[in-house]
């Protein structure tokens, strides 16, 4: 193996050279050509994502891909960040469901890996985290099995989707249609969307993340999101912004106002998601990510979906133990209780500084 500054170059068993090499702009066309017909691929590999995280928090993309004969083999969409809290450290991606290497064939994917660990490994990073949907364990690394992910399968008519829910489920859906609600689609709505994710993570007691974060995805995919609404009468309760990626949806981000529960209105604007994507002929509804033992974890459970554990994993560098950050963890109840007692608007204050020391 010969290794510059720049690139790697690996001989195969095939003879045929191969050659890591960091992304650089103008190659977002061939690597999001890559992403798109790859079948482990997601969203959150194209290159858009990667220009969102920049643009909201400003840590440091160390992209790079595999290439043979003048074709991308393999890609590894990774993030540098430090701080305070958690020193640092190698994500792949931050924000994401889905991240990790995504390759083609065993080298490709070998050669990926050893630059990944070799990247952590020269900067004295605390460790280097992949955040892939489904993998087997590397060798060398220790599994993160906080994350669970539920999909399920879409039909193009209402009926067969509502009649796969669970009955408790449906009593929720039928509930919110006789309150009235209504929805209402539009990214004119994005102030109002805002206050209601804030409001959620208030509730939590999770830092908030910048209004910034949801104008630069709107702005980066304005064909591949949706910005969602419920209202009872005139006031917006409760709202969902989705992804589109090839056949599937997927709602990401989502926020209430306290009385929503009540209102099942979280019940009544994903059932009605799921019966619009139906009829867009989507197939696949990605309900994402949630921690386990988590209020979402509950909820999301109740859908009768397919339940899938993240193979997210970390290889240690100088830390020790594999990173906590799971609200459940004794250690941040705490700071939980503090953040929750705040002034709502102090948090949407302080809110989008401290949520960028959890990538």
């Amino acid at each position: 193996m010969i290794e510059t500054n720049t690139q790697c170059e690996v001989s195969t068993p095939s003879a045929t050279l191969l050659k890591v090499k960091p992304f650089e702009s103008g190659q977002e066309s061939p690597w999001d050509r890559f992403v798109l017909q790859h079948p482990r691929a997601s969203f959150f590999h194209l290159s858009g994502w990667k220009r969102i995280i920049e643009k909201t928090f400003g840590h440091k993309a160390r992209y790079f891909y595999c290439e043979r004969d003048g074709k991308i083999t393999g890609i590894a969409p990774i993030f540098e960040c430090s701080n305070w809290l958690i020193g640092r450290c190698f994500i792949s991606i931050p924000l994401a469901a889905y991240g990790g290497m995504v390759a083609d064939d065993p080298e490709s994917e070998q050669a990926l890996l050893d630059h990944a660990k070799r990247l952590a490994q020269s900067a004295s990073a605390g460790y280097l985290e992949l955040r892939h949907r489904e993998r087997e364990l590397l060798e060398g690394f220790h599994a993160n099995q906080l994350y669970v992910t539920f999909n399920a399968p879409l039909f193009p008519d209402a009926a067969s989707n509502l009649k796969r829910l669970p009955k408790d489920t449906r009593y929720m859906i039928r509930k919110a249609e006789k309150g009235g609600l209504r929805v209402q689609r539009g990214v004119d709505q994005m102030t109002l969307f805002y206050d209601l994710f804030a409001q959620s993570m208030h509730r939590l007691g999770t830092p908030v993340f910048p209004p910034a974060l949801f104008r630069n995805i709107v702005e980066e995919f304005p064909d591949h999101t949706q910005l969602m609404l419920v209202y009872d009468g005139t006031r917006a309760v409760t709202g969902v912004l989705s992804f589109f990626f090839r056949d599937t949806i997927l709602p990401y981000y989502a926020g209430a106002t306290p009385d929503a529960t009540r209102l099942a209105a979280s019940n009544f604007m994903y059932w009605e998601l799921i019966k619009w994507a139906g009829e867009q002929g989507f197939q696949t509804f990605d309900f994402g990510r949630s921690k386990k033992g988590t209020g979402a974890f509950a909820f999301k459970s109740q859908w009768n979906m397919n339940a899938e554990q993240l193979a997210y994993q970390v290889f240690l560098v100088k830390r020790k133990t594999v990173p906590n950050f799971s609200p459940v963890n004794p250690k941040f109840e705490m700071a939980i209780r503090i953040w929750q007692s705040l002034p709502f608007s102090v948090t949407k204050w302080l809110g989008p500084s401290a949520v960028r020391l959890f990538p």
